[in-house]
């Protein structure tokens, strides 16, 4: 089930959202995250309220617990980024920070939690390293945004493998922390609280199932997948927007970027043939 948490989680990532927040490019990117937060508070609660006989109680309180502050914080700012990206139209930009971040994981997977990689798996994230490091080199800069997209998804998937509560119940909690702050920056926004078109603000609740479900299914991914494995797989989010933003919104591929999408898919191969065979080999 892993697998098919993470696969939803990446193609919701790749071709849903981006598409829904381009439809509120009226708003400013720092209001749609603050009705994002709200909506997917509300969401979540829904879901805790119908399914609370099913879900894991986080009780009684532990001291890791106290991480989901952190990871509150870390996906705020991802978000932010992300609806600064997708206002501007940079896409591309985006699409490249999500090429990074598995990277990101795929290391800190190495160094903070001493996940071993066979030889294959190693030569796979090398490729994969080298191709990003090329189309940095070959297009002479790393964008910013890039590099924070990539940094603070990758801790904040860190940080939801450690803290160990149930995915619903820890992006609640989330969201709650998160709520305030939301809801205090839309009072003193000269945007409106709720636009007063049923289009717009349908399309804002809807931000509450297009951020929590993902959300949620990455944060069970990331409890039944090991972290370097559910880095890789990120490849197809980033994979799936770099083909939205050529094909429905014309951005154009360098040769660079071309060249790293090949050489990606190429570790991606090698990493799941890998993968497939030490699991055919398990008793």
């Amino acid at each position: 089930m892993g697998l098919v948490y993470a696969l939803a989680a990446y193609l919701s990532w790749g071709l849903v959202v981006p598409v829904h927040f381009r439809l509120l490019s009226a708003f400013s990117p720092s209001y749609i995250l603050a009705e994002r937060i709200l909506w997917s508070s509300l969401f979540a609660g829904g879901l805790v309220a119908v399914w609370r006989t099913r879900l894991r109680t986080p009780f009684p309180l532990r001291p890791r617990h106290g991480l989901l502050v952190l990871s509150a914080g870390l996906i705020a700012v991802n978000w932010l980024l992300y609806l600064q990206a997708v206002a501007a139209g940079y896409l591309l930009d985006a699409s490249l920070g999500y090429y990074i971040n598995p990277l990101v994981s795929v290391a800190l997977g190495a160094l903070v939690l001493r996940e071993r990689l066979r030889p294959v798996q190693i030569a796979a994230v090398a490729i994969a390293a080298a191709s990003v490091a090329l189309a940095v080199a070959w297009a002479g800069d790393l964008p910013l945004v890039s590099l924070a997209l990539a940094v603070s998804f990758a801790l904040y998937g860190l940080v939801r493998k450690v803290v160990g509560v149930d995915p619903i119940v820890g992006f609640l909690a989330e969201t709650l922390l998160l709520a305030p702050a939301a809801l205090v920056w839309l009072l003193l926004s000269p945007e409106p609280l709720l636009p007063s078109d049923t289009g717009s603000l349908g399309l804002l609740a809807l931000t509450g199932i297009t951020t929590a479900l993902p959300l949620i299914w990455f944060a069970a991914a990331a409890e039944r997948l090991r972290l370097s494995t559910l880095g890789l797989l990120q490849y197809l989010a980033p994979t799936c927007l770099l083909g939205l933003s050529v094909l429905a919104y014309g951005e154009r591929v360098e040769p660079h970027r071309a060249a790293m999408f090949a050489l990606i898919w190429l570790a991606l191969a090698l990493y799941a043939v890998d993968s497939l065979r030490a699991t055919r080999r398990q008793p």
